[in-house]
């Protein structure tokens, strides 16, 4: 017999589970309508108090109207009790009486009395209940049984009740053993029920006794006591209470709501004030009135937002006017430059007719000229940035034109410093509305800060498009980035070793400038490194302008990092594990389960960290050969 579980079986038990799709649905839809309510009791302080104070003001009126009706019931019932007692204990002592000394009935001697005792005592037992509930006036009902039961009964035969009383059912069986074995009165509480069908069960205090009839023959006398005033008086008690508890409840939520409000509403105002001050609407003041604790917060807060003004006025200030200066330094420095650059260009075609050293000098005026206007150009390209004159001039572009642009510039530089540059799905078009020019610019930076800082290795230029976005990443395995330095590479003038000379003449503010770019196009620039694991940067854009991103196409972590390879490794090993616990020769062949089939596992060799995944890579050959491999030690992320 096969005991193994079926597959549809483990569907069924899959789609069941508690994080199905079905039941996340069915959460979801259960709890979109709460959504409002939810955010109502998280955003409203005054709701939360005034509901605290409700529910704190319910309990203790619960509370307290427990203790009072459980008192009030508990003093009725004893009053009742103790009255309940008093007439029984009276009524058991006169049927006593009477038993011991029956009167003699009117036209009857002695002697005739005498020879129809045993036929009377039914009789006797009649008129001594009916006698006995007459005294009562509906304030309890009699009722007498014969001692025993069945036909062990012993004197008085069937039962006698006043008021339609059913004493069958009336009378509980536990209170007539009790009587009917021991001496002395004894009670319980029941219900009293009528052999007439227009009259309910009502509750009652019952009280019984064991006695002897005219004849000494033994038999029970109980006393019905009904409670139902008791019980009319405990439901107006209970109503009273209930009323009033509500009504105190309602009020002291009135009064919470009423306290909370002046709390709460210079704090609200406080609040829409900091939200204007914080959209940019300086000139907001709190209204102050009175002297106390609100009215000095409000004085707090109109000085504090009267100083960040005044403090963010300067700051202002001073930024205008550092932009200001940036940029007329830069626009007056273009003329005196343009004439030291003609001057400089004449130096240096001369320098062949110079002696070494002054033609050394020509050779460096000419290259610091050269950053000396890059610089100039980032300098004033930062300022428009901070102006917020920034345009852009979106179209429709292909990257893979855009990448090819960038590596054949930078191609001279990766031949001279021994670099091979690949390129990794290109294969398809990957096309995105942005512009041209500050997209060319961005990956310049990041592939020439890759050659530079990539110590001679391989750089991996990656793209991909998914959904509504496009990415483009650039790696490299140079000394890397240390923890921390990811978020400060995007700095202005910043360096991963200061101690590191420019070799390429860098100004310190391309990366600056690409983050910016980045942003002016609605997209990321995001840096990742490991220090002797090499870095890789990634530019993630919308496929279309305007549109908001939710995610990149290519992972910011590349997947040769040392931590992806670690999980990859121990992934390997569990299953070598696996592998090696199974039992030689197969599995049990009385097992239900199939054999699982066999995973041939290459042996792992030393891999290119260059051969990611992707198509179309296309590679540009350094001088060597492109049979050389490099060795794969670590990164700088550049700036």
């Amino acid at each position: 017999m096969n005991t193994g579980r079926s597959p549809w079986a483990g569907r069924l038990l899959h789609d069941g589970a508690p994080g199905s799709p079905a039941l996340r649905l069915l959460m979801r839809l259960v709890r979109r309508p709460l959504l409002p309510a939810v955010r109502l009791w998280r955003r409203n302080i005054q709701l939360r108090v005034v509901a605290a104070t409700l529910l704190m003001s319910l309990v203790v009126v619960l509370l307290l109207g427990f203790v009072v009706i459980g008192q009030v019931s508990n003093g009725l019932l004893d009053a009742k009790q103790e009255a309940a007692q008093s007439q029984a204990a009276g009524g058991f002592a006169v049927a006593q009486e009477k038993a011991n000394t029956p009167s003699t009935a009117e036209g009857q001697d002695s002697a005739t009395l005498d020879n129809n005792v045993g036929r009377d005592a039914s009789t006797w037992m009649n008129g001594l209940v009916k006698q006995l509930a007459s005294g009562g006036q509906t304030a309890f009902e009699v009722v007498a049984l014969g001692a025993g039961s069945g036909d062990s009964s012993r004197g008085v035969r069937g039962a006698r009740a006043s008021g339609e009383v059913d004493p069958a059912t009336s009378i509980p069986d536990a209170l007539r053993k009790a009587v009917d074995t021991r001496a002395g009165a004894y009670q319980t509480f029941s219900k009293i029920r009528y052999s007439t069908p227009d009259q309910s069960a009502e509750p009652a205090l019952v009280i019984g006794k064991r006695l002897t009839d005219i004849n000494g023959d033994p038999y029970h006398l109980y006393y019905l006591f009904p409670l139902t005033q008791q019980e009319e008086s405990l439901t107006l008690v209970k109503g009273t209470i209930a009323t009033a508890g509500l009504f105190v409840v309602v009020l002291l939520g009135a009064i919470a709501w009423l306290v909370v409000r002046q709390v709460v509403t210079p704090v609200r105002m406080a609040a829409g004030i900091a939200e204007r001050l914080s959209a940019g609407k300086l000139q907001e003041r709190m209204k102050v009135t009175g002297e106390d604790d609100i009215a000095r917060l409000g004085e707090a807060f109109n000085k504090m937002a009267q100083s960040l003004h005044n403090k963010i006025q300067q700051l202002e200030d001073l930024s205008r006017m550092q932009r200001r200066f940036v940029s007329d330094v830069s626009h007056e420095l273009r003329t005196p430059l343009t004439t030291v650059r003609m001057a400089a260009d004449v130096i240096h075609e001369a320098r062949v007719d110079f002696d070494p050293v002054t033609a050394r000098s020509a050779e460096l005026l000419a290259g610091q000229l050269d950053r000396f206007e890059s610089l100039l150009a980032d300098l004033l390209e930062i300022s428009r940035f901070d102006a917020g004159a920034a345009a852009l001039e979106a179209e429709p572009i292909d990257l893979r034109d855009v990448v090819r642009r960038v590596i054949d510039g930078a191609e001279p530089l990766a031949e001279a410093k021994g670099t091979r540059i690949r390129v990794l799905g290109d294969s398809q078009p990957v096309v995105a509305e942005a512009d041209a020019r500050r997209v060319e610019r961005v990956l310049r930076n990041l592939v020439v800060n890759a050659v530079e800082h990539g110590e001679g290795r391989d750089v991996v230029v990656r793209l991909a498009s998914a959904g509504g976005a496009v990415a483009v990443a650039v790696r490299d395995y140079g000394v890397g980035l240390k923890p921390g330095e990811a978020t400060r590479v995007f700095n202005r003038f910043w360096r991963a070793d200061p101690a590191r000379a420019r070799t390429t003449g860098g100004t310190g503010l391309g990366l600056s400038i690409a983050v910016e770019d980045a942003r002016l196009h609605g997209g990321w620039l995001q840096a990742w490194g490991e220090p002797g694991g090499g870095s890789q940067f990634r530019l993630t854009l919308p496929r279309t302008a305007d549109e908001p991103l939710r995610g990149s196409p290519i992972p910011l972590e590349p997947e040769d990092s040392r931590a992806n390879r670690a999980k990859a490794a121990a992934a390997r090993g569990a299953r070598k594990r696996e592998q090696e616990q199974q039992p030689p020769g197969g599995t049990d062949p009385r097992s239900p389960i199939p054999p699982r089939p066999a995973v041939t596992t290459a042996v792992p060799v030393p891999a290119d960290p260059t051969a990611l995944p992707g198509s179309g890579a296309r590679v540009v050959a350094r001088p060597g050969g492109p049979g050389e491999t490099p060795e794969r030690d670590g990164n700088e992320g550049g700036g």
